[in-house]
């Protein structure tokens, strides 16, 4: 494992430590407190997963997964279900080849997500860390409703060394994103990220806001790989699932950005987000440092989940 990847690992194990201390300890005292692998020791598990808020149907899929397993495997003893359990959370999130194919394209990314969730600073370490690995970045700040919105993209633009296309607050969205498009085109940049507004509670104004976007980037843009990602908060768990549904209804989403999994006990959120939307979860936001979002790897955070050793 990369230096890098080792020290993000590292911040991963600590930042689930609640979602750890809600979910592991509950299944190790199930596997160390029953004799016989019964249906009570199975609702159990079961209770403990729901509360560590992976969600009742992928709990189910995950608790018939280890009945279907320990039966084929023959398994006698309660404690030597532990490994089969995270396997098959494993497989419950594994939706095949998990693709970044934006980085390799010339290509438009929409983020989109509600106020308060880090959006504004996600689209900031995602240009810096694009513009690490030798890409042209530009960003568009198309969450004009909010002034705070502009000045922090603006910020982060800076940080991060990217160009950035803004007007004032009040602005027409799609007007910026227009300008940028145009911008994006003329001086051949890699990828453009563009930040919109995400006011769910107005899921009209927001889905013709959107749509429009979208028009324009298929008119002006039609050559650009698409990439539309939506930035949910980890600490909210069930909450975020929600959120995710309701803006699968006004956009075509392709990911997911999961931020403040640092000192939250619901991170299960994340095994719940992949294995019932169908959704990959692509980055994952454990503090405020430009490295601390980095992609996700549902072997990893399963690992990270129930302090399994990493290979090096």
């Amino acid at each position: 494992m990369s230096e890098g990847k080792k020290g993000f690992f590292g911040r991963l194990v600590e930042g689930l430590t609640k979602t750890r201390n809600n979910i592991v300890s509950g299944i190790d005292s199930i596997f160390s407190g029953f004799s016989a692998i019964d249906d009570d020791f199975y609702e159990e598990i079961e209770e403990t997963l729901i509360m560590g808020d992976l969600g009742i149907q992928t709990t189910m899929a995950i608790v018939e997964d280890l009945r279907q397993k320990v039966k084929e495997q023959h398994i006698k003893e309660p404690a030597q279900c532990k490994e089969v359990l995270i396997e098959s959370i494993k497989e419950q999130m594994n939706l095949g080849e998990n693709a970044y194919e934006f980085e390799n394209r010339t290509s438009v990314v929409l983020v989109i997500g509600v106020n308060g969730v880090g959006k504004t600073t996600s689209v900031g370490k995602l240009a810096g860390q694009l513009k690490d690995q030798g890409k042209k970045v530009m960003l568009a700040a198309a969450d004009t409703f909010r002034a705070a919105a502009i000045e922090q993209l603006t910020e982060w633009a800076n940080r991060a060394g990217v160009e950035i296309i803004a007007q004032q607050e009040g602005s027409d969205p799609a007007a910026v994103v227009f300008d940028a498009v145009q911008a994006a085109k003329s001086r051949r940049a890699d990828v453009l990220i563009c930040d919109t507004a995400g006011r769910l509670h107005n899921k009209k104004n927001l889905m013709e806001e959107l749509k429009k976007i979208n028009r324009i980037i298929d008119k002006e843009y039609p050559e650009a790989y698409r990439e539309t990602l939506v930035v949910l908060d980890g600490t909210t768990g069930q909450n975020a699932m929600a959120q995710a549904r309701q803006f699968m209804e006004v956009a075509d989403i392709t990911g997911i950005i999961l931020t403040k999994l640092d000192g939250t006990a619901k991170g299960g959120i994340a095994v719940a987000i992949q294995s019932e939307l169908e959704i990959p979860v692509k980055y994952v936001g454990i503090g405020e440092k430009i490295d601390d979002l980095q992609k996700f790897d549902a072997n990893d955070f399963v690992n990270a989940l129930f302090h399994v050793k990493q290979e090096a």
